[in-house]
Parts: structure tokens; sequence; C-alpha cells
């Protein structure tokens, strides 16, 4: 194993499984546009709808499927396009949020990541008619989950909608979803599925202001259909991320044991991502050294990781700026095996030591 990397950053994206490949190689021979009306274009559009019922179905979704060019413009779509609302999102939300989202109401979070209940109260009483609430499945950078079932009873009680960012959300993991939520952004590369290809779960139409062309005249341009063939056939493949959870805390425990900190240990969290602080050393050290190592990991969501801006979500858990800058994420996906999650132990032991060393 010492001669073969490791890749273990499967929540920035995970490798493309076989059955999209060649779902995508498919796709790729019907290359006439699904909106034609020709035979060859009947054809590529009944593909496409396939592919739309296929993702719908993976998530037992009822309502509408759109798909986009991933979750950033999903979420991007529903906050900038939702009909008459009053916006909040929650302190943690993804980067790609937080940019939509404007002047929206920042929600804060407790020490353990989830949102404050109290503090969403009292801005739903104050929000007027139909507020709209964003907030997170799952945080990319800590593998904290969000209480969707008391979130979302207090967004409908306001009258309001909500927003889920599900990126990090494996078809079929969280059965509740489809009926807590309005609005539900999912992205194929985390998935197994190709790179330039999402969805946005929509429950009606209606709350939602159009703008003409293809997806139900909610985006303009060519559909995607290898994308869209591909994020179908990767879904079909269901992911066993219950395999994974003994294995995140595995390396929960030898991380602790060897001096380290696990980023919000006591809340619920993605079976598959952790997030672990050296003292000491800045994460960007690590990486460094674990990736010479053979390592893949990161330093928190990817699309942040190379600014080098302290973690606004380590923030909104109460850690200092200095803190923060010693975390790495650690991310699992469908190949991981109890003996990479070994080796990585002893990889992060080995630089741990080497900070002691240098340190003393």
């Amino acid at each position: 194993m010492a001669n073969t990397r490791i890749y273990l950053d499967h929540a920035a994206t995970t490798p493309m499984i076989p059955a999209a490949r060649a779902a995508m190689a498919e796709g790729m021979a019907i290359w006439a546009n699904p909106s034609s009306p020709h035979g060859e274009g009947r054809a590529a559009r009944a593909a496409l709808e396939g592919a739309r019922a296929a993702v719908a179905r993976a998530y037992g979704w009822a309502g509408e499927t759109l798909f986009t060019s991933g979750a950033s413009e999903a979420l991007a779509m529903v906050l900038a396009r939702a009909i008459g609302v009053r916006l909040a999102v929650s302190a943690v939300e993804h980067d790609a949020v937080l940019r939509a989202a404007g002047a929206a109401r920042v929600l804060p979070v407790g020490a353990d990541g989830g949102l404050d209940q109290d503090a969403l109260r009292t801005w739903l009483a104050e929000a007027g008619p139909r507020p709209l609430l964003a907030v997170q499945w799952c945080n990319s950078e800590t593998g904290v989950r969000q209480p969707l079932e008391p979130i979302a009873a207090q967004v409908r009680a306001a009258g309001g909608l909500l927003l889920v960012d599900a990126a990090q959300a494996p078809a079929g993991h969280d059965e509740a979803l489809a009926g807590l939520v309005d609005f539900v952004a999912l992205s194929a590369h985390k998935r197994g599925g190709p790179p330039g290809i999402g969805a946005l779960l929509v429950r009606d139409l209606a709350t939602l202001s159009p703008t003409g062309g293809q997806e139900r005249g909610y985006r303009p341009g060519t559909e995607n259909v290898p994308g869209a063939m591909g994020y179908a056939a990767a879904l079909a493949e269901a992911e066993d991320v219950a395999r994974l959870e003994p294995l995140r805390v595995r390396l929960d425990d030898a991380i602790r044991r060897s001096g380290g900190v696990v980023v919000a240990e006591d809340a619920p969290r993605h079976p598959a991502i952790g997030s672990y602080r050296l003292p000491g050393l800045a994460g960007t050290a690590q990486l460094i050294r674990l990736d010479l190592a053979g390592f893949a990991v990161s330093a928190g969501s990817a699309c942040a990781s190379g600014s080098m801006k302290p973690s606004h979500v380590l923030a909104a858990l109460g850690w200092s700026e200095d803190a923060g800058r010693e975390v790495v994420r650690v991310s699992f996906g469908r190949t991981t095996s109890e003996a990479e999650v070994d080796a990585f132990i002893a990889a992060w032991r080995e630089v741990a030591r080497s900070a002691r060393r240098v340190a003393a």
C-alpha cells in the first residue's frame, strides 16, 4: 500500500462509477437536441425524461425535477427567483449559498453546528407572510447533520418555504427528506456521477419565477443528455453509507487518542465525513505532508479550501481563527476500506509526532 495513493476527499468529488461512464457514452451517441421535434430529437428527449424520472425516483420525489449544472446553480435559482419571500440562511451554509443570498438574515448555530431553533422561531415571527429558509442537509466541512424535522415543522407552521442543500445526501439515505422540504439542490459528481450536472427538486413550480427556455421554462440552454443519463445511472447503484460509519468512528477514536481534536464530535454527523484538528500545525502544512505520504484530503470545503480564508463554518461553531486553521477534512466513498483508514491513521500519527518534535 505504500506505493498506492489513497483518496479520502470524496466530499469534494468522488470518482465516476463505471455505470455512469457507460451511460454517458450511450448518451453521447444520442447526438440530437432533445428540444427538436424530429425523430432524433424525440429519441434524445425520451432518454432525458427517463433520466429525470430516475433521479426523482432515487430521492422519492413526487414534484418537479429540473436539471442544472450542479448544486450551486440549483441553490442560486431558488435564492434569486423564489416568489415574494423573505430569506434567511444558517451561518454554516456553503459559500455558494452565502454568495447568492445577498442581504439575507444569517441565523446562528450552536457549538454542535445545529441551527439555533430559538433564533429561527424569532425570525419566522418577524419575517412576514412568506419566509424562505436555506439550510443544508449536512455540512460539507464538518459532516454535521441539521435537524430537518423540527426545522421543517417550524417553517411550515409559519407558512414558509424550505430550501435544502442536499449535495452530500446519498439517494435513499434520508427517506423523510422528500416529505419535509420545498426545494432540494443536488449534485451528481458527489454521488459517483459526472461533473457539470445536478438537479433542483421543486415541490411547486408556482413558487419559482420562470425565465423561459428549456427545463419546463426554468433554465435556458440545450439540455445535457449524457450528463443526465450518467447521473441517473450513478444514483441507480445504492451507496452503502452505513458501512462507512464504523470507519469514521474508528478514525475519530484514533485521532482523539493521538492528541487530535474531533470537530463537533457529539453532533449527529454524516457517516463518511470527519474534520480533525492537529494543535500546533496548520492545516495547509498537514495537507502537504499527507499528500507527500500519498493521501488526498482537504482543508474544509473544496470550493473554498484554496482561498486561505478562515473557515466561516468553524467560526460559527465558536472556534478561534488560529484553531480553525489547524483543521483538515477526511471523507470516505464507495471504495474506502478499513486498510486505507488504518494507513491514514498511521500517516496522521507520524505527522503529529513530527510536529511535536519540531515544537519541542
